[in-house]
């Protein structure tokens, strides 16, 4: 249904989503699209209040997502998921209840992805995810649905290509902002594609209407097949330069020593002289083999807990926070980090997503979500964030959740890639795998940096030729120049 987020660092994620298997793209450019809702089980109790004309009280029966383009299925403890556009509905993943939450009116349920969520009469919750979703009882399947047929290579192209267009015309919120005209997108695309449309050349057509998006939430996997693209004059994170980065900052920035690792290498932590400290993060996620968000949860937990001490808490006079390489992953573990930075709530962002198909600019009412102080030592001192074109997706809403963070925090280096949503999992008819995003991120004003991305406070290289060339890092260098010394 939706991914939580892509990551597209090394190691797998709770989005793959990629969050989250590997975590690499785009989130490249191609992660599988996993199941992050679904329902099931039914009750003799539910099953008497049906027949007596009443709806259940619980979960079992029809929902639609407000937005999200879903509907599912609740019967006989198992769920399908059916993704709808004004021309379609295709079956998507059917799933059944492994965990016991506790609650007749609160069911919780894991996919073989390892997706975990909630599930209550009027919304779902994914775990990994911020925010719920809302859902609406619906009295019977949509008439579509029922005669659905399974995703298939023998599809039409002509028929592909028309739920291609309208999933992005009911779902995407960014055309405008984009310059992009859907409509005449269709106009000059949909002639080139008939019966005899051979699978390279349909693919070749959808690459030419999704590249003018340059957007690095946006991609398409077919067979062999992958797309994916970033904004102009920026990379998405790779092993491969996650690697080279990390030998150098160890290198030119600490001295030649090496900084305690943890979560496989992810997250890293050294004291810098003169009472600063260094922690950088590739991703947030991609932390345990299993991949499944409880073990990245709990592994988070462990490298904070290690990080941020009684000890160190009271003597750091300055934190240099590195997001400069980060693939992105779970929103939620980007808020678990934020709480260890202040020692009271405050407002992070808030959350919204597109739902009139007719018309881009309507959304759900914006959910707000707050930063709570975790328990246990926290840091509340000044901080300097590093970010760059290669800060995607998870790295760019915790960069957010800091801009109204208590105490004084400066962002140093180059602008963040500018996508947020999480990833909107959809299946073409002829079985091919679409991912786009359909929400936006919100300041308290109501500003989104989707497209341009988080501006810094003070701009400077980020590992450009020139930079690793003269052994040079002018964006460590300019944190430790505005963090207090011992």
């Amino acid at each position: 249904m939706t991914d939580t987020d892509t990551d597209t660092g090394p190691g797998t994620g709770t989005g793959t989503r990629a969050g989250r298997g590997t975590a690499t793209h785009r989130r490249a450019a191609a992660a599988a699209l996993l199941l992050a809702l679904a329902v099931t089980t039914a009750c003799p109790a539910a099953a008497a209040t049906a027949a007596a004309g009443r709806p259940p009280a619980g979960p079992v029966g029809i929902w639609q997502l407000d937005g999200y383009g879903t509907v599912l299925r609740v019967e006989s403890g198992r769920l399908q998921e059916y993704q709808v556009t004004g021309i379609s509905c295709l079956p998507g993943a059917s799933a059944r209840r492994v965990l016991d939450s506790g609650s007749a009116a609160a069911f919780r349920y894991a996919t073989e992805d390892h997706e975990v969520f909630t599930v209550r009469p009027g919304s779902v919750h994914v775990e990994g995810s911020v925010g719920d979703r809302a859902t609406r009882r619906l009295g019977a399947l949509p008439e579509r649905c029922r005669e659905a047929q399974e995703p298939g290579p023998a599809a039409d192209p002509v028929a592909t290509f028309d739920v291609f267009w309208q999933t992005f015309a009911e779902n995407y919120p960014f055309f405008a902002a984009k310059g992009v005209d859907w409509n005449a997108v269709r106009e000059s695309h949909r002639p080139r594609v008939h019966a005899g449309t051979t699978e390279d050349e349909l693919f070749a057509v959808f690459e030419e209407m999704l590249a003018p998006l340059h957007d690095a939430h946006v991609r398409l996997v077919g067979g062999d097949r992958r797309f994916g693209e970033v904004r102009p004059g920026t990379v998405m994170p790779t092993l491969e330069l996650e690697t080279r980065v990390k030998a150098y900052i160890q290198e030119v920035d600490l001295g030649g020593h090496a900084p305690q690792e943890f979560a496989q290498g992810r997250i890293s932590y050294a004291d810098l002289p003169d009472g600063r400290g260094y922690l950088r993060l590739s991703g947030f996620g991609g932390y345990t083999e299993s991949g499944d968000f409880a073990s990245e949860s709990a592994e988070l937990d462990r490298a904070l807990e290690s990080v941020f001490t009684a000890e160190r808490t009271a003597r750091l006079r300055g934190l240099v926070i590195d997001l400069r390489i980060n693939g992105g992953g779970s929103d939620e573990l980007g808020l678990r980090l934020a709480a260890r930075l202040t020692d009271r709530p405050y407002f992070a962002y808030a959350k919204r997503v597109r739902n009139d198909p007719a018309d881009a600019t309507r959304f759900t009412r914006p959910q707000p979500l707050y930063v709570h102080p975790a328990r246990g030592p926290r840091y509340t001192g000044p901080i300097a964030v590093l970010t760059g074109g290669s800060t995607v997706s998870a790295g760019e809403t915790f960069t957010q959740a800091l801009l109204e963070r208590p105490g004084r925090t400066v962002r140093i280096g180059e602008p963040t890639q500018g996508v947020f949503s999480d990833v909107l999992g959809r299946a073409l008819p002829n079985g091919w795998e679409l991912g786009l995003p359909n929400e936006q991120f919100l300041t308290r004003t109501g500003k989104t940096f989707d497209g341009p991305g988080i501006p810094v406070d003070v701009r400077t290289p980020v590992f450009t030729q020139e930079e690793f060339d003269a052994h040079r890092d002018s964006a460590f260098t300019a944190a430790l120049r505005r963090l207090p010394r011992a």
